[in-house]
C-alpha cells in the first residue's frame, strides 16, 4: 500500500515555532558552577515546558540553555500562532518571578529571551534506528532562531508572519525591518508586549469591517420564533452549529444586536482554546457580561459595578461578592484555590444574576465556541439548564459538528445547522467586497469556486490577494494589478482545514489525502487502486469523510464522490511531502490507463498530467480534450 511508511516520511504543516535561550547562559555557567548551574536550569526548564505544554505546544528540542516548541504539530491547530503567543507571554511572566528570586537570594542577573515565527514546516521522525525522533525543518525554523536572537533580554519577538496571524489579540511594538542571515529579504519584527484588545475573529472582523449580513434570513427566523416562545415563560435553547467560518458568531452577533434594539438583555460568554485548562473561565465571561466589566475598568471600578448591580438585583449574594470578585480576578493574585474549591457555591446565585433575579425579564444568553468550555464551565451550564425551565430565557449556544453534549437537548432543544450560503448571497457578498470591475470576473469566479459557500474563507482569500499586491484599490472598488496567482492559500485558512484533516483517523486522512491528488473528482474504483484498500476499509473511510463533511457524494456519476471545498482538497494535497505525491501520482495514471483502456485517448491530457507530477515521460497528447485538473483540484 501506497501509505506505508507515511510516518517516516513526514508531512507539511502550518506551525508557529518557539526559541526560548537564557542570556549570558555561558557566563552564567562559569560563575556557578555545573552543579549549581544545573539546578537553575531545571527549574528554568520547569517553566519553559509548562508555559509550552499548558497551551498545547510540544516541546521539540531542549539544548543546554534553552527549547524550542512547536504549536501546530503533530496535531495541526487552527490558532497556532496565538497559543505560542499565550506560551511566550506565560513563560516570560513566570521566570519574570524566578530571575527576581535568583536576585534577591545570589544576587544573580538572569533572563531569557523568546522568538518566534510561523509557517509551513516539514514534520515527522528523523535520525537512525536507534535515535528516531519527532522534528520539524525548514526555513521556518531558521527563521524563528534568527527572531530570538534580535530579541531583548525578558522579550519575546515575533515576525511578520506571526504578527499577520495574532493581530488585534495581542498588543504588538514594531521593532522595524531587520536584515537576518540567510534570509534573501528583510524581515519586519515585532515585540510581544501584551494582550489585545480583541478576543475573538468576530472582533478582528468588525475592527476591520464588517461586510454586508446575508442569506441568513431563516435562521434569524427560526431565533426569532424560539425568543417569542422563551419570552411566554418557557425557556428554549437553540443549539447553532456548523463548520469553522460557516459564520455561527456573525449570526449570534446579529441576532443579539436585534435584541438589544428591542430592549432585551443579551448576556454573552465565548469559549476559546487557551481557557479549554482554565477552570470557570467561560463563568468569567459570562459574569462579566452581567456586570458591564470591560478590560480598562481599575479595580475600584469592578467592585463598584459588582456590588452595584448584583445586590439590588438578589440582595442575598451579598455573601458571595468575595468569591465573584476573586472570579473577576480582583482579589488576591488572581483565581486561587478557594475558587477551585468553592467555586459551586457560586451557581446558585450566578444562575439567578443570569435569569434575572426574583423578578425574571427576557433575556438572551448566548455562549459561542463549546468546543473549548472546561469542565467546571460546563458543570455551571447544566445548572443552568435545570433552572431555565420556567425562565423567559433564551439559551443561544454555538458549536461546531464534532462537539456534542447530551445536557443541551434537556428541554425545548431547537437544532440550527449552518449550511453554506446558497450561490446568490456569497455572489453579492464578493460583490460588494471585490467591485464589478471587468478585470475581476475571472478572479471572482475563482473565489466563488474555491470557498464552497464559506464566508470566512471568501473573506482570507481576498486579504491575502490585497497583501500580495494582487489587488489594488480599497473594499468595494478593486481591480486586479496585474496576473493574480488564484491558488493563494491564506495561512488562516490553511490552518483550520489542517486541523481538521488532522483531527481524522489515520486510515481516513491518507484516503482522504490520496483523493486530493487524484483530483476534486473521483470514482471510488480509481481511488480504491490508487489507495491499495478492501471495499471493507475503503467504503469505512469514505463514510467517515462523508459524515465529516470533507466529502460529497456525487449526484451525477455512479460511485463518484468530491470534496465538499476546493480548498479542502488543495490543503490535503500540500500537505503531502513531494516525494509521496509523486509515487500517487504515477499511480493514479496507471490506474487511468488500467480502467479506461478503451477510451485512453479521451483522457490522453489527464494521463499526461498525472506523468508530469510524478516526474515521468508524459505520453503524447491525442486530442484536445479537457485540461487535467491542476494541483489545487480547480478545473
Amino acid at each position: 500500500m501506497l501509505a506505508a511508511g507515511r510516518a517516516l516520511e513526514g508531512e507539511r504543516k502550518p506551525v508557529t515555532v518557539l526559541f526560548a535561550d537564557v542570556v549570558g547562559s555561558m557566563e552564567l555557567a562559569e560563575r556557578l558552577g555545573a552543579e549549581d548551574w544545573r539546578r537553575v536550569m531545571d527549574r528554568c526548564f520547569a517553566i519553559l515546558c509548562e508555559g509550552v505544554h499548558r497551551f498545547e505546544g510540544m516541546v521539540e528540542t531542549l539544548t543546554g540553555d534553552g527549547l524550542m516548541a512547536l504549536f501546530g504539530a503533530p496535531l495541526a491547530q487552527e490558532d497556532h500562532a496565538a497559543r505560542g503567543c499565550h506560551a511566550a507571554l506565560r513563560l516570560l511572566e513566570q521566570l519574570a518571578g524566578f530571575s527576581a528570586e535568583l536576585r534577591r537570594e545570589r544576587g544573580l542577573g538572569f533572563a531569557v529571551r523568546v522568538g518566534l515565527n510561523s509557517g509551513e514546516v516539514v514534520t515527522g521522525a528523523m535520525g537512525d534506528d536507534l535515535t528516531l525522533q519527532y522534528t520539524a525543518v525548514g526555513h521556518t525554523v531558521g527563521l524563528a532562531r534568527r527572531v530570538e536572537s534580535l530579541a531583548d533580554p525578558s522579550t519575546a519577538f515575533v515576525s511578520q508572519h506571526t504578527a499577520a496571524l495574532v493581530e488585534g489579540y495581542f498588543e504588538l511594538r514594531d521593532r522595524g525591518m531587520r536584515e537576518l542571515k540567510g534570509v534573501s529579504e528583510p524581515v519586519r519584527v515585532y515585540e510581544l508586549a501584551g494582550l489585545g484588545r480583541l478576543r475573538s475573529h468576530l472582533e478582528v472582523s468588525r475592527e476591520r469591517g464588517l461586510s454586508r449580513f446575508v442569506g441568513r434570513e431563516r435562521e434569524l427566523a427560526v431565533l426569532q420564533a424560539a425568543l417569542a416562545r422563551a419570552r411566554e415563560g418557557a425557556g428554549q435553547i437553540v443549539g447553532v452549529v456548523g463548520e469553522a467560518g460557516i459564520g455561527k458568531s456573525r449570526l449570534c452577533y446579529e441576532f443579539g444586536e436585534r435584541c438589544r434594539k428591542s430592549g432585551i438583555e443579551v448576556r454573552i460568554g465565548q469559549c476559546t482554546a487557551r481557557g479549554a485548562r482554565q477552570p470557570l473561565l467561560l463563568v468569567r465571561e459570562l459574569v462579566r457580561s452581567v456586570f458591564g466589566v470591560t478590560d480598562w475598568d481599575t479595580e475600584r471600578a469592578v467592585r463598584a459595578k459588582v456590588a452595584g448591580r448584583a445586590v439590588p438585583l438578589d440582595p442575598p449574594i451579598a455573601n458571595e461578592l468575595p468569591l465573584i470578585l476573586e472570579l473577576l480576578g480582583i482579589s488576591g493574585d488572581g483565581p486561587s484555590a478557594g475558587l477551585t474549591r468553592d467555586g459551586e457555591r457560586l451557581f446558585p446565585p450566578l444562575r439567578r444574576l443570569l435569569l434575572g433575579g426574583p423578578v425574571a425579564a427576557p433575556g438572551v444568553i448566548v455562549v459561542e465556541e463549546l468546543r473549548w468550555i472546561d469542565p467546571p464551565s460546563e458543570a455551571f451550564l447544566r445548572a443552568l439548564v435545570e433552572a431555565l425551565r420556567s425562565t423567559p430565557t433564551l439559551l443561544v449556544a454555538s458549536f461546531r459538528p464534532e462537539y456534542s453534549a447530551p445536557w443541551l437537548q434537556a428541554f425545548d432543544y431547537t437544532p440550527l445547522p449552518l449550511e453554506p450560503l446558497d450561490e446568490r448571497s456569497l455572489a453579492a457578498l464578493l460583490r460588494d467586497r471585490l467591485g464589478s470591475d471587468p478585470s475581476l470576473a475571472p478572479l471572482a469566479e475563482s473565489i466563488l469556486a474555491r470557498v464552497g459557500g464559506n464566508p470566512f474563507f471568501l473573506e482570507e482569500l481576498i486579504r491575502e490577494l490585497v497583501e500580495s499586491g494582487g489587488l489594488e484599490g480599497e473594499g468595494g472598488v478593486f481591480r486586479a494589478s496585474g496576473p493574480i496567482d488564484e491558488a493563494a492559500l491564506p495561512a488562516t485558512v490553511q490552518a483550520v482545514l489542517a486541523a481538521r484533516i488532522d483531527r481524522l483517523a489515520e486510515r481516513d486522512r491518507t484516503v482522504l489525502q490520496t483523493a486530493a491528488v487524484i483530483g476534486y473528482q473521483f470514482t471510488e474504483p480509481l481511488l480504491k487502486e490508487v489507495a491499495g484498500l478492501d471495499d471493507t476499509r475503503l467504503r469505512a473511510a469514505l463514510r467517515a469523510l462523508v459524515s465529516a463533511d470533507l466529502l460529497v457524494k456525487s449526484t451525477t456519476t455512479p460511485a463518484g464522490f468530491a470534496f465538499k471545498h476546493h480548498l479542502t482538497q488543495e490543503v490535503a494535497y500540500r500537505s503531502e511531502l513531494s516525494e509521496r505525491r509523486g509515487r500517487l501520482h504515477g499511480a493514479v495514471a496507471r490506474a487511468l490507463e488500467h480502467q479506461h483502456a478503451d477510451s485512453r485517448d479521451e483522457l490522453a491530457d489527464l494521463i499526461s498530467h498525472h506523468r508530469e507530477e510524478a516526474g515521468e515521460s508524459a505520453l503524447p497528447t491525442a486530442t484536445a480534450g479537457d485540461k487535467p485538473q491542476p494541483r489545487g483540484g480547480r478545473r
